[in-house]
């Protein structure tokens, strides 16, 4: 039977893929190829450099898959502390990935539309980067959906490790401040039009992304430690 500490050590290593795959396909690579109001230039950098829009795709699979084991293992160190809310956290962390998966779609449409041997013949080049625009824009759209869960599995997650007396009750509260990060910005991005412009979609983030990468450094370095100490 694997220890608490081997269990732990595993669970920072599928966080940690989880964090480097989702940098690179979340931010990374958008960052680098997508001008949201500039289809035409958009078409270009991605026909450009296709193999970093594919290796994007692929790391987005290598990231929702390792997101669907941490759970599982997260489950079992954690469901000492209380199991009823472990459930509660392996339901709502994997509720994400069949949406995420299904998202991907939108990419492997523009993947279709950038090949000339699937290009319908009456589309003329305008008309293909409106299409790939349309696409990203619909799978931006799908991670939104999934970012409702992304941030709703962080308020157990958080309430275990602050409870758990062998995690820093800090990572904890961070996590679970994170959540309502998350939820601060989906509802942002819903309601108001340009949120993001407002800038403090970043600052409202800040805990999730401490609490994530920190919560996943203490597992893959430290483990867990003694109770009572």
């Amino acid at each position: 039977m694997m220890s608490d500490k081997t269990t732990a050590r595993v669970s920072g290593l599928l966080y940690l893929v989880v964090v480097l795959t989702g940098i690179y396909s979340l931010a990374y690579v958008p960052k680098t190829l997508f001008v949201w109001d500039n289809a035409a230039l958009t078409f270009k950098n991605i026909t450009a450099s296709e193999t970093l829009f594919r290796t994007g795709i692929l790391s987005s699979m290598v990231c929702y898959t390792a997101f669907l084991f941490l759970p599982i293992f997260l489950y079992k160190l954690l469901r000492q502390v209380n199991e009823f809310q472990a459930r509660i956290m392996v339901v709502l962390a994997m509720v994400s990935v069949p949406v995420a998966f299904m998202n991907l779609q939108h990419k492997l449409a523009v993947l279709s539309l950038i090949n000339p041997g699937n290009q319908p013949h009456h589309y003329t080049t305008p008309v293909l980067e409106n299409q790939v625009m349309f696409y990203l824009n619909q799978y931006e759209n799908g991670i939104l959906i999934t970012t409702l869960f992304w941030g709703l599995w962080l308020f157990p997650f958080g309430y275990l490790v602050y409870q758990s007396g062998f995690l820093p009750k800090s990572l904890g509260v961070l996590l679970m401040l994170g959540c309502l990060g998350y939820l601060t910005n989906l509802t942002g991005d819903i309601l108001i039009e340009d949120y993001a412009a407002l800038g403090i979609s970043k600052f409202v983030s800040l805990p999730a992304s401490i609490g994530e990468i920190g919560i996943c450094l203490w597992l893959l370095i430290i483990g867990v430690k003694s109770k009572g100490k």
